[in-house]
C-alpha cells in the first residue's frame, strides 16, 4: 500500500545552456513566463499552477531532462511520504512556495512531491463559436474564424520516461504514489510486459488515462512531456504557428489508440519532445486495468504512422 495517492503531475524540469532560447520556444508553444532568474526559467499554463515547466541554466553542451514534480493533496500527505521513504519535508523555495519532499527514482531522475503551493486565478479558455456537425447544427448566422497563434496550453498532462527495468520502476512509483495501471504493454514472445500507462488513483473521480508512462528500454531517457490545449481548433492553430516559426515538428497530427487523445509532437531547441494534446480518455479507479499488445501502442486511429524517433 502506498502512503499517499498523488493528485496529478505538477511540472517537468530541464537543463539548457540558453534560457532566452528556451523562453522563445515556450512562448511559441503556448506557455508563459512565470518567473525568471539568472539560473532558472519558470513557465506556466492557464490552470493557475505556479509553473508547469522549469529550465535550469547549464553549460554549453549540457542540456537534458532533470526530473519531474508530482502534486500531493496536503502537507500531511508529504509527512506520510517522508516517513515512508526516510526523507524529509522541506519548505519549497520555488514559485508558489508550499512544501516539498525530494526523492530520486531507480534511474536517477529527480522526483519532487509538492503540496500547499499558492495558485493564481485560472485563465478561462477563450470563447469559441459552437460547432456544427451531422448530429446538431446550433450555430446560426454566426461565422467561425480561428486565428493562427500559439496554442493556449491549459495544463501539464503526462510525462513518459524510458527506464532501465520496467518492473523495478513500476514498483517504485506505485509503492510511493498510488498509481494505477490503465494499459500494460505486452509483446508476443517476451516473458514480461515492456511498460505501462499509469494514472492517478483518485477513487470515483475520473483522471487522465495516464499521468506517467514507463517504458522498459534498457537505459534511462526522457521520452516526452504532454500539455493539454483547449480543443482541436486550438491544437491546429498552434500547429500552424509553430510551423511558421520554423520549429522542429516530430509527429502528428493524429489520434492515439491508447488514451484516445488527438496529438501533435514538437521538439524544443535541445531535442526534448513536447506534445500538444486534446480530447483524451478520463478513467476512475473502478475502470480497472488492461493488458494490450504493443501494436495498440504504435497504432493510431487516424494520422501518420509512428516515426522511428518515437519507438
Amino acid at each position: 500500500m502506498s502512503p499517499i495517492h498523488i493528485e496529478d503531475l505538477a511540472y517537468v524540469r530541464f537543463r539548457a545552456p540558453d534560457l532566452t532560447a528556451m523562453e522563445a520556444f515556450l512562448d511559441d508553444f503556448g506557455l508563459a513566463r512565470a518567473e525568471r532568474t539568472e539560473s532558472k526559467l519558470y513557465a506556466r499554463a492557464a490552470d493557475g499552477e505556479a509553473f508547469v515547466h522549469v529550465t535550469e541554466a547549464g553549460q554549453a553542451g549540457d542540456a537534458g531532462f532533470v526530473g519531474l514534480g508530482l502534486r500531493a493533496s496536503s502537507v500531511d500527505d508529504l509527512e506520510a511520504l517522508a516517513k515512508h521513504c526516510g526523507g524529509q519535508v522541506e519548505a519549497n523555495p520555488e514559485p508558489g512556495g508550499g512544501s516539498v519532499v525530494r526523492l530520486t527514482d531507480p534511474d536517477g531522475f529527480a522526483v519532487e512531491v509538492v503540496a500547499g503551493r499558492e495558485r493564481t486565478a485560472r485563465q478561462a479558455p477563450p470563447a469559441r463559436e459552437t460547432t456544427n456537425d451531422a448530429r446538431a447544427r446550433p450555430r446560426r448566422n454566426v461565422v467561425k474564424r480561428v486565428s493562427v497563434c500559439a496554442s493556449q496550453v491549459q495544463r501539464l498532462g503526462h510525462c513518459v520516461l524510458n527506464v532501465t527495468d520496467f518492473r523495478t520502476s513500476e514498483r517504485w512509483y506505485k509503492e510511493r504514489f498510488g498509481f494505477i495501471t490503465s494499459d500494460e504493454i505486452v509483446v508476443e514472445g517476451f516473458p514480461d510486459s515492456i511498460g505501462a500507462f499509469m494514472r492517478c488513483d483518485r477513487g470515483d473521480l475520473a483522471t487522465d488515462h495516464h499521468t506517467l508512462f514507463l517504458v522498459g528500454a534498457g537505459s534511462p531517457k526522457f521520452n516526452h512531456a504532454a500539455f493539454e490545449v483547449v480543443d482541436f481548433d486550438d491544437l491546429m492553430a498552434g500547429h500552424e504557428h509553430l510551423k511558421a516559426k520554423e520549429r522542429q515538428h516530430e509527429w502528428g497530427v493524429g489520434r492515439h489508440v491508447l488514451g484516445s487523445q488527438i496529438f501533435d509532437y514538437w521538439r524544443d531547441p535541445w531535442g526534448h519532445t513536447v506534445e500538444h494534446w486534446t480530447d483524451g480518455d478520463l478513467l476512475n479507479a473502478e475502470w480497472g486495468s488492461r493488458k494490450v499488445d504493443v501494436a495498440e501502442l504504435l497504432r493510431t486511429q487516424w494520422g501518420p504512422a509512428t516515426p522511428p524517433t518515437m519507438t
